[in-house]
């Protein structure tokens, strides 16, 4: 049996703008963390360290989408480098403002400039559906990418975090910050993958946020990242509520692996389903999954539970990117892809507060409550929007003819 994801990176170009746009996403999961590690250890001040990382994230969230609209209008090379050079450099005075003792407001000016960093993630699958549009590889490239995100947020989390600690509080934002330069310089010279500039029907909207499917799917995926950050604080909690502190990262790491292996399993499947009832199905398994969470009582039975409620993330991503993909008009096509991440990002966000307030207010057991109502939520989401998310891309947009979905 031929090995499907061989098969996709026999594509010319495909290795080399994979691996570019792997190390050029490394920020995403480095820079927030390693502010925290970084402004912590020289200030001795989480609330700093914490609202300058917050400031980052959220204007992030806020930026990300247009930039990626720009890319969708004007092209990759022509947008990626201005943006990413703002964010280099406002990365480099945010350093340089920590180390030498500048005043506080230095610190949130260069966070927002900072912010000018490009979505990776939504530009690599940009280049995967140029490449195979409507072909049953695109599923699997989708799930690579999927995998490749999942392996980014559990090393580069750490390893801000090992950097600063072990060598000088900076530490981490510099190998963040070199990343996303030499990643993304190495990404945009590779000239020959990058998506054609498609001109904007007149008859089709301006942002792709005014997409029905985008929003029911960002929607969707806001809740599903709240998930994944209830995970991680629920984790925290109930280990050092146990004992076992240093269990924790075991954990989280045993969650994102489950998804990690269901995602590639995935990605090697030729699945016939309808994509919007994938999606369904994969949301439906999270929430069911969870409903032990609140109840365990060791630590190998928490890694077990664990384990089985993160099967279904990543299919639950990989649908998701694949419906966008195919619902939404290709010259939005970068922009749809970022406003998805966004919603996890913020997903996260809100997760974590929550769970963290929960676990405070009502003991570290009950923050996984927060998991399954946020499921039962984007389930909802997802069986009311299934007609917007079942219909096919408006003729007026589209330059090929439009395929059912698989």
């Amino acid at each position: 049996m031929p090995n499907p994801y061989a098969e996709i990176f026999r594509v010319r170009g495909a290795k080399g703008f994979a691996a570019a746009g792997f190390v050029a996403r490394m920020p995403m999961a480095m820079a927030p963390i390693g502010i925290v590690a970084m402004l912590s250890q020289k200030h001795g001040e989480y609330w700093l360290a914490g609202a300058v990382s917050a400031t980052f994230a959220l204007t992030n969230a806020l930026a990300a989408p247009q930039i990626s609209r720009l890319i969708d209008r004007m092209g990759q090379s022509r947008v990626v480098p201005l943006t990413t050079a703002i964010s280099v450099a406002a990365f480099a005075a945010l350093m340089l403002a920590t180390y030498q003792d500048w005043p506080k407001w230095t610190l949130f000016l260069a966070a927002v400039l900072a912010a000018a960093m490009p979505s990776v993630p939504a530009m690599v699958r940009a280049r995967w559906t140029e490449i195979f549009r409507d072909r049953p590889e695109l599923t699997t490239a989708f799930a690579f990418e999927s995998a490749a995100d999942e392996l980014v947020y559990i090393a580069g989390a750490s390893l801000a975090v090992g950097l600063s600690v072990a060598l000088f509080p900076e530490a981490g934002v510099l190998v963040s910050t070199v990343s996303l330069a030499v990643g993304t310089a190495a990404f945009i010279l590779q000239r020959s993958t990058e998506p054609k500039v498609r001109t904007q029907a007149s008859s089709a909207p301006g942002s792709a946020i005014r997409q029905r499917p985008v929003q029911i799917v960002t929607l969707a995926l806001i809740f599903i990242g709240a998930i994944f950050a209830t995970a991680e604080v629920s984790a925290v909690a109930i280990t050092r509520e146990l004992g076992q502190p240093n269990a924790a990262s075991l954990v989280i790491g045993v969650y994102a692996a489950g998804s990690f292996v269901v995602g590639l399993i995935m990605g090697a499947l030729r699945l016939t389903m309808p994509l919007e009832r994938q999606l369904a199905l994969a949301i439906g398994v999270i929430t069911l999954t969870a409903l032990p969470l609140p109840f365990v009582g060791t630590v190998p039975m928490l890694a077990v539970a664990v384990f089985v409620s993160g099967i279904a993330i990543s299919p639950t991503f990989i649908t998701a990117f694949g419906l966008i993909e195919r619902r939404v008009p290709e010259e939005l096509l970068t922009e749809g892809v970022t406003w998805v991440m966004t919603g996890i990002g913020i997903g996260m966000a809100l997760g974590a507060f929550i769970a963290g307030w929960a676990v405070d207010t009502f003991g570290p057991h009950n923050g996984f409550w927060v998991s399954i109502v946020a499921g039962a939520l984007a389930l909802l989401t997802v069986l009311l929007g299934r007609k917007s998310l079942a219909g096919l891309r408006s003729p007026e947009s589209a330059s090929i003819v439009p395929q059912p979905a698989e």
